[in-house]
């Protein structure tokens, strides 16, 4: 989506709640309104174009379970470490080229609170002594997927255990259309340093 749809579909949103809210007969004409121009379905196929990629994206991470670690791995082939795994489902499936490291990744990504959480999500930790050195992919129920460590492979793991949730770091939402042409280019720039 482009800026202008951004905005169109953030203004749908609040038409919406103005509708939910608005008393007595106002609330007919708005609703006449809102039919005769298709809004609810229009909002209903963003909503729904948005939550196919999410699930997209999980459903295809989890097929790389069992896919060796490997330090500046980003295939299958050779193995994933953390980074490269994240940027090699986004190149797959959503046809996003995300920055190589994990601390490049969450910089180029839109932060959002732990609670706000969604399937296609990252979720970053701090398992070097430094923010944003690792990352995952948030798959639902606490849970995320990772390439974790030399010796061991793509898995699921829950981020309530104590070992991750003492080194959370911070979550992550990819951006989607013109913001992610601008991630493409903060990918491009990061790489050139």
């Amino acid at each position: 989506m482009n800026r202008f749809a951004n905005a169109s579909l953030l203004a749908l949103c609040l038409l919406c709640s103005a509708v939910q809210a608005a008393p007595g007969s106002a609330d007919d004409e708005m609703d006449k309104f809102i039919a005769e121009k298709g809004l609810f379905s229009r909002l209903e196929q963003v909503r729904q174009s948005v939550g196919t990629k999410a699930s997209e994206l999980v459903v295809n991470a989890m097929g790389f379970l069992g896919v060796p670690y490997r330090r500046g791995g980003n295939t299958a082939e050779t193995g994933f470490d953390c980074s490269g795994f994240v940027r090699a489902m986004y190149e797959q499936t959503v046809g996003l080229m995300l920055p190589r490291r994990a601390d490049q990744q969450a910089a180029a990504t839109v932060k959002i609170e732990k609670t706000e959480l969604q399937p296609g999500d990252l979720v970053f930790f701090n398992t070097m002594r430094r923010a944003f050195s690792h990352v995952g992919i948030y798959v639902g129920e606490g849970k995320f997927i990772h390439s974790p460590k030399p010796g061991s492979e793509v898995r699921v793991e829950d981020m309530r255990v104590s070992y991750w949730e003492r080194r959370f770091d911070g979550a992550r939402r990819v951006p989607t259309s013109s913001s992610a042409q601008a991630a493409t280019a903060i990918s491009a720039t990061a790489e050139l340093r």
